[in-house]
């Protein structure tokens, strides 16, 4: 009886208006107080999907608090906008619960609980969005026989003076991520250039196989063009010479081929009827296979336009070397075709570093600009090191497989980070979340769902888009990977929006 009267009030109060359950603000945009006097607790928890920030008055005996869940899908930091969420308030396996359907906002749920026992509970909240379900345990949560024990128990706790406020929908509406301080490897790293090169099995030049004029099969053809295995790039057409004449000679060699089959075939009768011997009928077939093979080769590909040139591979066009309309002796070199699969990087590193290049560990590198990858991560590998190095070029030469699509055009130079030596363990941030200031860095640590903090960090040694803090972060705290610089806006515009959520 006590749980269907806890029911009947739950439903008349999901019963009230729409504005009661989404946020008042004040003019400057924050978020109002509005609590009945109560002490309003808040809480922030990470997962691997999804960011819950609540907050909702100190939970009281036969009173109704309203929770402010605000819920953040990690991977691109924006709201859950579609789903359910269930609050749950449990101790020894008994407790109520309440499920919203719909978000009263974009990412924001305001499920309801009136608490009938006081005591220490578990806070759940369970989200199920049409991409995926995740559950949110707080553990510890008071529920107080009062208000005036709320009040005694939670009105002393200190604000952190230094806390910058940037409120969710702030974030929801820009680019924003942060992630985990985590704890790694790093390395000691050699910081140099090299330059993109095709992979000696990832393009092929394609040859003449007659004397004749190139004819371009696509109208516009030119290096960079994309093409598929089997597409006819161009024909070499014989029709009009004297000499080398691919036309004649198919002819010629189809003559000879039918020829050679007719006798072929008559002398096998023969040989089947015992009137012509061994060694003259393998003779005869021996001139039909060489003049079968002869003919089918000179016809591979002919058509009425001349003998095709095709596509060996999905790719594109690296570079022509022949000209449209031209002629081309058999063997020239027409058109070289290339593929994305994979890419040779040749790294230059000064002599005084070849000792260490015998222990290398891994390399980064730019596939394009601003983006850093890992050779070993992508599956890559180092081929060679050269062992000397020549009076024209006084740096040794080292030779990487990249197994990545490169967005950068072959010839281009691209920054690299060799690793050697031993690692050493150190937490480790993305380097877009460090902040500079004349050689000094800084950070924006998230302290709580809208509450952010400036710090001083020492960097230590960078692999790729990562670096190293020697002092000022632990793991497991979370930084501002993007939107840094919004953050720190907010903390220097000098009015702070007000905070709290309306209940």
């Amino acid at each position: 009886m006590r749980y269907f009267i806890v029911l009947l009030s739950l439903m008349a109060f999901s019963c009230q208006s729409a504005e009661d359950h989404g946020h008042s603000h004040d003019q400057g945009g924050g978020h109002s107080h509005a609590m009945d006097g109560k002490p309003v607790v808040d809480y922030t928890v990470w997962t691997g999907q999804t960011e819950l920030f609540v907050e909702f008055p100190a939970l009281v005996v036969g009173e109704i608090s309203r929770f402010a869940t605000h819920l953040t899908v990690l991977t691109g930091h924006q709201p859950v906008k579609e789903g359910s969420v269930t609050g749950s308030l449990i101790k020894d396996y008994k407790g109520i619960r309440h499920t919203v359907d719909t978000p009263t906002l974009p990412g924001i749920f305001t499920p309801s609980l009136q608490p009938q026992k006081e005591g220490v509970y578990q806070l759940v909240f369970d989200l199920k969005t049409p991409a995926y379900t995740d559950r949110i345990v707080l553990k510890d949560i008071h529920v107080f026989a009062t208000r005036e024990e709320a009040e005694k128990a939670l009105g002393s706790e200190e604000k952190n003076s230094n806390a910058i406020t940037f409120l969710k929908e702030q974030a929801w509406k820009m680019e924003f991520q942060t992630a985990p301080v985590v704890r790694k490897a790093i390395y000691q790293t050699i910081p140099t250039l090299g330059i993109w090169k095709a992979a000696p099995s990832d393009f092929q030049t394609l040859v003449a196989p007659a004397h004749g004029r190139v004819r371009f099969k696509a109208g516009m053809l030119t290096a960079g063009s994309p093409v598929k295995k089997g597409q006819v790039l161009m024909t070499i057409s014989s029709t009009g010479l004297t000499n080398n004449n691919l036309d004649a000679e198919i002819q010629k060699a189809k003559a000879d081929f039918e020829q050679a089959k007719s006798e072929y075939e008559r002398k096998r009768e023969l040989y089947q009827s015992k009137i012509v011997p061994k060694a003259k009928f393998e003779l005869t077939e021996q001139k039909y296979l060489v003049a079968k093979a002869n003919y089918e080769t000179l016809n591979r590909g002919f058509s009425a336009g001349g003998k095709q040139v095709t596509a060996p591979m999905d790719g594109y066009i690296q570079s022509i070397q022949a000209i449209n309309g031209s002629f081309a002796a058999q063997g020239d070199a027409l058109v070289t075709v290339t593929r994305d699969k994979s890419r040779l990087l040749e790294v230059q590193v000064s002599p005084r570093y070849s000792s260490e290049l015998q222990n290398i560990q891994n390399l980064w590198y730019q596939p394009k600009t601003g983006t850093w990858s890992s050779l070993s991560e992508k599956g890559g590998k180092v081929l060679s090191v050269d062992k000397e190095v020549a009076p024209d070029q006084p740096l040794i030469s080292l030779f990487a497989e990249v197994n990545e699509v490169v967005q950068m055009p072959e010839g281009s130079f691209t920054e690299v980070q060799l690793a050697v030596g031993q690692p050493i363990e150190s937490p480790v941030v993305p380097v877009s979340s460090l902040m500079e200031d004349y050689g000094n860095y800084s950070v924006i640590v998230q302290l709580a769902g809208e509450s952010f903090e400036k710090r001083n960090v020492i960097v230590g040694k960078r692999n790729g888009n990562e670096a190293a803090i020697v002092k000022g972060l632990n793991s497991g705290e979370i930084v501002v990977t993007k939107g840094v610089y919004q953050v720190k806006m907010a903390s220097m515009s000098g009015q702070a929006p007000a905070h709290g959520h309306a209940h």
